[in-house]
């Protein structure tokens, strides 16, 4: 029984590399990458199930790189807060 040889998605790797490196080295460019890749991978491994594995990794990547940037937009909006009651502050006293 010869059964065929699926090959990981090269765009699921690449969604899961950069959702980690969302984490640390670059928070905002890496996880914009991470969502990118992993629908994309997502949608490739869908279209041929017989071809390409990696669902699990190309999740993963989306996961994180979606966290990343909600907690990226939580914090600019956190800085806007504060630098926002400083400056009302400022303006009361």
């Amino acid at each position: 029984m010869n059964v065929p040889h699926r090959q990981t998605s090269a765009l699921a790797v690449i969604s899961l590399v950069t959702g980690i490196l969302g984490v640390f080295p670059a928070p905002f460019l890496a996880s914009v990458v991470a969502v990118v890749t992993g629908h994309l991978a997502r949608a490739e491994i869908r279209r041929a199930p017989e071809r390409f594995e990696g669902d699990g990794m190309a999740l993963a990547g989306l996961v994180l790189g979606y966290l990343m940037i909600a907690i990226a937009l939580a914090g600019v909006a956190l800085v806007f807060l504060v630098l926002g009651g400083v400056a009302w502050l400022g303006m009361v006293l």
